[in-house]
């Protein structure tokens, strides 16, 4: 079990940076975009509500991934009865979290798709279409990575002896 929960904790800490990675290249493209003036410049503005919400998330996983992996991994040793109930709990919630989160990224992925196709005589609308498409698809990518991984995590805390 150590080695199922440690390689869920390393592949959240990996997609973190990933999160944050994204996020400055976003941060970067609508500075870029804005400043110059371009076109699509209002691209920007989806780029960098998503973009500060990747890197709050990335920032904290990242933060809290060693200190939890720690607490946890003692706690399977000294209490696995309690660990099993609490962190069987947690995941549940996790689970049922990525439902939401798949739903908002697939209703933005569709917003984003139909300003582009509906609206492209308008650059504004354009641009924050291919800034939705842009930032929705990618956290959806990630989402279902890291939701794949989290199931093998709860199969793995199921397998737990009682």
């Amino acid at each position: 079990m150590l080695k199922e929960m440690t390689d869920y904790f390393v592949g959240e800490k990996q997609e973190s940076v990933l999160f944050m990675l994204a996020a400055l290249m976003a941060l970067g493209l609508a500075i870029w975009l804005w400043t110059q003036g371009h076109r699509l410049r209002w691209m920007a503005l989806p780029l960098v509500v998503v973009a500060l919400m990747q890197l709050g998330v990335g920032v904290t996983i990242l933060v809290r991934t060693d200190a939890q992996l720690a607490q946890l991994s003692t706690q399977l040793v000294s209490a696995p009865a309690a660990f099993k109930q609490a962190e069987t709990e947690r995941m549940q919630t996790v689970m049922r979290n990525f439902k939401l989160y798949k739903s908002v990224e697939i209703a933005l992925l569709v917003l984003g798709t139909c300003l582009v196709a509906f609206f492209s005589k308008w650059d504004a609308a354009t641009g924050i279409g291919i800034g939705l498409v842009l930032q929705a698809s990618f956290t959806l990518v990630l989402d279902l990575f890291a939701e794949a991984r989290g199931a093998a995590y709860l199969k793995a805390l199921a397998g737990i002896a009682a």
